[in-house]
């Protein structure tokens, strides 16, 4: 535990959680904030294989202004551009982002760009060579945003937001507070609407992330309090995924845990740099871009045993921490023992949960890993120009080889 001195933020949300969920408090979510035009923004999946579109019509009535369902996986930039315009002529000035990862973070970017004037180039993250990397203030109003997750992903809070533009050799990153959802709706059909295949890969995300956040110590009570029962609702939760993955209780524990997750990291948790324990997070982004057919909890799950493996020095009252908080630390351990002991567990528990431990289960051809590696060098979250960009590509080639 840290001395007494720490600074906390909080943010203006309500939380709606249960069966239901949407109709008994979707209109007045939206009418507390005076609004009359709520668009709905999501994926081609959820408006037509699911009825959530149709419960959320039904649940505003009057207040119902539409639908965009062309979001595409990783937040593509020219999705969201086409969401932004359905947006504005429908005289949207609420959006309501349903599905995952990759719908809540696109509707971060409509609001972005509904509200600023400037060139979405000039807005986003700058590289300037030799110099670190810098995200422009972004100070115009935007449209308040309702969350509605069917997945349980650690975007269903946040601010930052990351587009994918294959015309670029970067993403496109954002960062304004003010994209913030002043609602989150976890409604018991919408979380049992995603396929048992998405659930798993961004509980796997989730999982894994915890993991490295157990290995930080000297938190504040806030951000451990946090951190600790997220961990444990996860830690609960995701191993029972496999034999009952219709339980609407381990998909809201899960999301409870990626809400709590970022709540903590609001409070003083360091995200992203957990240590040897917390995987890599532009190599996975790096990964999960560049491979339709990858999933962020493959993309995580095939780098976060190799990574603690790797790490030699391993300081040994971290790795006792997280030891015990999976089970498997036992006396005598050193710092190196337990991290390998932990390695062992997450791949047992990765093969048993069906998500890959190596890359080459996941059709990554060898002769692209220098190509990976070059892809993890603009990622604002993992490398705001703290290390060169040669650091960063061969830190990534060497986990890459060894997660070959």
């Amino acid at each position: 535990m840290t001395d007494t001195a720490f600074r906390a933020a909080g943010h203006n949300w309500r939380l709606y959680c249960g069966r239901e969920a949407i109709e008994q408090g979707l209109k007045e979510s939206v009418e507390r904030v005076r609004c009359k035009r709520a668009f709905v923004i999501c994926s081609p999946s959820v408006n037509r294989r699911t009825d959530t579109v149709r419960r959320i019509e039904a649940a505003l009535g009057g207040l119902y202004a539409g639908v965009y369902d062309g979001i595409e996986k990783d937040s593509t930039y020219a999705s969201v551009v086409a969401a932004k315009e359905a947006a504005v002529a429908a005289g949207a000035d609420l959006l309501i982002a349903v599905g995952g990862g990759s719908v809540i973070v696109a509707v971060r970017a409509v609001a972005i760009f509904m509200g600023e004037t400037g060139d979405p180039f000039a807005l986003m993250t700058q590289y300037p060579e030799g110099k670190p990397a810098y995200s422009p203030r972004l100070l115009a109003p935007k449209p308040p945003i309702v969350n509605i997750p069917t997945t349980p992903t650690s975007a269903m809070n946040r601010a930052g937001t990351g587009l994918k533009n294959p015309a670029l050799d970067q993403r496109m990153e954002y960062f304004d507070p003010k994209t913030r959802p002043q609602a989150v709706f976890f409604d018991d059909d919408a979380l049992l609407s995603a396929p048992p295949s998405l659930i798993r890969s961004t509980a796997t995300t989730l999982f894994a992330g915890l993991v490295g956040a157990m290995s930080q110590r000297g938190l504040n009570p806030l951000a451990q309090g946090d951190r600790d029962h997220a961990f444990k609702l996860a830690h609960a939760a995701y191993p029972r995924l496999i034999d009952e993955i219709e339980n609407p209780r381990l998909r809201t524990d899960l999301c409870v845990a990626a809400f709590l997750m970022n709540r903590a990291e609001d409070d003083g948790l360091r995200r992203f740099r957990g240590g040897p324990f917390s995987g890599n997070y532009a190599v996975s982004t790096a990964l999960h871009v560049r491979y339709p057919h990858v999933g962020q909890g493959e993309s995580t799950s095939v780098v976060h045993a190799p990574k603690i493996r790797l790490s030699e020095d391993v300081d040994a009252p971290t790795a006792r921490q997280v030891a015990e908080a999976l089970g498997v630390w036992h006396a005598n351990m050193d710092g190196r023992q337990a991290a390998l002991a932990v390695a062992d567990l997450l791949d047992d528990l990765y093969t048993r949960m069906g998500v890959p431990t190596r890359l080459r289960q996941i059709d990554i051809p060898r002769d692209d890993l220098r190509a990976i590696a070059n892809e993890t060098v603009k990622n604002f979250n993992a490398n705001a120009g703290v290390r060169s960009a040669a650091e960063q590509i061969e830190d990534a080639m060497r986990l890459l080889e060894a997660a070959y």
